[in-house]
């Protein structure tokens, strides 16, 4: 009976959902003493453990004489105990009667952050703290941002430390508003705020006496019943092959971890990148054959047919969405090797189960992950996040990472010290890639530039006005383009609302979005000015970037950049359109001046304010330019 009653209890705990969660914040706000208090309430130390904590608290403790510093539990190392620091990425595992767990308590500081990077790959939920007496700072949006760059979809602001605050609601749900404001436009669906003490266990595991305005769940119990199961893609079935078995003559079968979506015997499917279709005849496993297959599941696949297949090529639904295929791409880098980036050098990248060698194209920008502002940049260093884009030696198989995490994500290894220099996460094939690949054939007899120019007896440029909504720059473009026709110029203005209107229809105001709505707008514009056409662009045109990108691909030599200065609270007093007060409303997501940041330009070939200057007298400063 006893025999029967462990083997129904190991299989019980065997079937138990496993949750991986990782814990960020500033130092001392008191990640490490949390995970060693939920430890120690839900009764899941050993007694040898627990008189080591005793005896370590004791030496070299930091809560205080006679108390125990649960921090300890996980700062493991020696470094992180003399400061009262966590350094290193610690892993617990602890299980309670509804759900397994495995933590990864991260480091604060911000020279760590691909330390973070790591404990947060795998993770399903993020737990960030905060000091209730500091509110949100800057690591708290730092930590929120690489959360969101990871694509984890459940977070739990932790209010810590209210006891030093006298358990003030006012405080709590002031530091909650703060921080929903600020992470709304990063698009984490799930966001769930607790109020707790972990140095004392209020709101732990049991819910605190001291606060009963407060009538949510204690983080153990949010930990407990927190649904997970749909961040997984179930979707779009992805398989990429690991290893060919062919035990015998009679048996070939694929195998490999399924990435993503539901795989089942019958199904019809397509090998990557041949094309070629065929059935699944069975799925094995080491238990015996299955009925379906799920992530992130281990299987062997055995076709109808006789399909050439190698290791990292990849098996999808014949019917279902088909995974991008590109040489060229774009993605989120994060830089984790000392040694700097060096893009003159080819890399190997691992993405999924292929491994071929690429090379750097180019670096968009630079994140300062304090701000989320954009800088331009040659290189990434230690710790640095940016959006690079690459060129593999062979096409790649993979999607977007915000669609499906196991196949559009990819790591690079050093070719001479084999260390691993980056991580990133695919954003989208880069548009010019069917060129590359060489089904795209431009035509080279064209009439050339100077025949244009010649007959209509000017030079073709291209003005490019940048500034906040309601500064003038439509109504001054607008005014150029009518002086330049009455002396006989022929002139152009693409106006960021008649463009989104047209040839835009469809884009939004995401940053890719936004980003390739300036990219389409400076290729027709450098097909005016190929023509000998002087063209004028109105847009907002946030970051220096995107205005740098617009200027390569006009060409520097006839890119002129024109700053309209005029100073956020005349624009905002305008509001011609009535977005500013949209925005300050919340109705309006990442509004440059409100809610997004605007970069000046550094070296602009004219700034014009239009508070201080008359539209004639913009129009003559222009004019000279021109």
């Amino acid at each position: 009976m006893a025999t029967t009653n462990i083997s129904e209890y190991l299989d019980q705990d065997e079937r138990k959902d496993l949750l991986r969660f990782l814990t960020a914040g500033s130092v001392d706000d008191g990640k490490s003493t949390l995970i060693g208090r939920l430890l120690f309430d839900s009764k899941k130390l050993y007694e040898d453990q627990l008189s080591a904590l005793q005896r370590d608290s004791a030496r070299v403790g930091n809560a205080g004489a006679g108390e125990i510093d649960y921090a300890l539990l996980l700062d493991g190392l020696k470094a992180e105990r003399e400061q009262g620091i966590t350094i290193d990425v610690a892993y617990r595992y602890f299980s309670t009667n509804r759900r397994k767990f495995i933590i990864a308590d991260t480091p604060g500081h911000e020279q760590y952050t691909r330390n973070m990077i790591t404990g947060g790959s795998t993770a399903n939920l993020a737990v960030i703290l905060v000091d209730a007496r500091t509110g949100v700072i800057t690591q708290t949006r730092r930590h929120s941002f690489l959360v969101s760059l990871l694509g984890i979809k459940h977070v739990v602001l932790a209010v810590n430390k209210m006891d030093l605050v006298d358990f003030s609601k006012a405080t709590f749900d002031s530091i909650v508003a703060d921080y929903k404001a600020f992470v709304q436009p990063l698009g984490i669906p799930d966001v769930r705020c607790i109020p707790l003490s972990a140095k004392h266990g209020d709101n732990v595991v049991e819910h605190s006496a001291h606060t009963p305005w407060y009538d949510g769940p204690t983080m153990l119990q949010y930990l407990e019943t927190v649904e997970t199961g749909h961040d997984h893609n179930l979707t779009d079935f992805r398989f990429p092959v690991q290893y060919v078995l062919r035990p015998n003559l009679d048996f070939r079968g694929f195998c490999g971890k399924v990435a993503s979506g539901i795989i089942r015997r019958g199904d019809r499917v397509r090998a990557l990148p041949s094309g070629k279709e065929s059935r699944i005849k069975s799925i094995v496993t080491y238990d015996g054959t299955l009925d379906y297959a799920f992530p992130p599941q281990s299987v062997t696949l055995q076709l109808e047919d006789e399909i050439d297949i190698s290791r990292g090529e990849m098996i999808v639904k014949a019917d279902g969405t088909q995974p991008r295929q590109s040489r060229k791409f774009e993605a989120t880098l994060v830089w984790m090797d000392e040694e700097a980036m060096d893009a003159s050098k080819d890399y190997y990248i691992k993405q999924a189960t292929c491994t071929t060698r690429c090379h750097i194209d180019g670096i968009d920008y630079r994140v300062d992950v304090n701000t989320m502002a954009h800088h331009p940049a040659d290189r990434l260093l230690l710790n640095e996040i940016g959006r690079v884009r690459f060129a593999t030696q062979k096409p790649l198989i993979f999607d977007a990472y915000q669609d499906n995490k196991p196949t559009g994500s990819f790591v690079l290894i050093d070719p001479l010290t084999n260390n691993t220099a980056a991580v990133g996460m695919i954003r989208e094939a880069l548009a010019d890639d069917a060129a590359a690949l060489g089904d795209i054939y431009p035509l080279t007899e064209m009439l050339p530039r100077a025949a244009h120019e010649e007959l209509l007896g000017q030079r073709g440029q291209l003005l490019w006005l940048t500034g906040l909504s309601g500064a003038g720059k439509s109504t001054v473009a607008l005014a150029v383009e009518r002086e330049l026709h009455r002396r006989g110029r022929l002139c152009r203005l693409l106006d960021g609302d008649n463009v989104r209107a047209g040839i835009n229809k469809g884009l939004g105001f995401s940053s890719d979005d936004r980003r390739e709505n300036i990219r389409r707008v400076a290729e027709v514009g450098r097909l005016f000015v190929d023509t000998g056409i002087i063209t004028l662009c109105s847009f907002v045109s946030p970051t220096r970037e995107l205005r740098e990108m617009a200027r390569q691909i006009v060409g520097p030599a006839d890119f002129k950049e024109i700053y309209v200065s005029t100073p956020l609270e005349v624009c905002e007093k305008r509001d011609v359109k009535g977005l500013y007060a949209r925005a300050r409303r919340g109705e309006v997501e990442e509004f440059t001046g409100v809610s997004a940041p605007f970069e000046a330009p550094e070296h602009p070939a004219l700034t014009l304010d239009t508070s201080r200057l008359t539209v004639d007298e913009c129009v003559s400063q222009i004019l000279n330019i021109i």
